[in-house]
């Protein structure tokens, strides 16, 4: 179960009751959509039904038959999200458009670069400072993946910016590889590896652009900057290679 903190309210009005659960804001709002595949239990605040959730009074059971023909809370509270109105406080609405602004940011930082420097990575920084420029407003109540394309599209006239992807190539010397490809590896989609004579590894690892800065951070963490690296710009040259 999460916190009331944590926790939003939804509320359905019908046959002259109001009923009112205690749930995850982004929970509740996947649940309507039809896109919760999760742990009912994880995401509510009380495993309860609520006339009056702020008062604890709860509804009349013949009121609870009538209306969701169950008297079973796991049962009623998906119905009472799906039927009725999410409530947030203003509050809640700021804290929850930031968390927000926060993963949009995030995501646009790990998967965008600038085609102008060469494919560099912006800074999540850059990325902040030209969304408040473009006057975009991010939804609270929209999950952020459904937001990233009208994001760029307010960030273009601001930066130069596109989401791309980045295949390199990475050899690590025998006293590090051992532990250091366990790592590496994890990073990204290996897209070949190679253990040479010497006891050296080799891998080839595709990831979003813009993890590029962390992706030599780990290398050279694991590798005490030992390691060589190449970016492959044409992917079929790895079947010559």
């Amino acid at each position: 179960m999460i916190s009331l903190d944590e926790a939003v309210t939804a509320r359905l009005e019908s046959h002259g009751a109001r009923f009112e659960v205690l749930v995850d804001p982004d929970a509740a709002l996947a649940i309507k959509r039809d896109e919760f595949d999760g742990d009912l239990e994880d995401v509510i605040a009380a495993e309860d039904v609520f006339e009056n959730a702020s008062r604890g009074d709860r509804p009349a059971e013949n009121d609870l038959e009538t209306v969701f023909d169950t008297t079973e809370p796991l049962e009623i509270i998906p119905e009472v999200i799906k039927q009725g109105e999410i409530q947030i406080t203003a509050d809640q609405r700021r804290e929850m458009q930031e968390q927000k602004r926060k993963q949009l940011i995030d995501t646009i930082t790990r998967n965008a670069v600038n085609p102008q420097m060469d494919n560099a990575p912006h800074p999540p920084e850059r990325i902040e400072n030209a969304l408040e420029e473009a006057g975009f407003t991010v939804d609270p109540m929209e999950p952020v993946e459904g937001q990233v394309d009208d994001a760029l599209d307010a960030l273009r006239p601001i930066i130069p910016i596109r989401f791309e992807e980045v295949t390199v190539a990475v050899q690590v010397p025998a006293e590090h590889a051992g532990s250091a490809q366990a790592k590496i590896r994890q990073f990204g989609d290996l897209e070949r590896e190679e253990w040479q004579s010497d006891g050296s590894w080799i891998g080839v690892l595709t990831f979003p652009a813009g993890l590029q800065n962390e992706f030599y951070d780990v290398v050279n963490e694991h590798t005490s900057g030992q390691a060589e690296t190449e970016i492959i710009k044409d992917k079929d040259d790895l079947k010559t290679r």
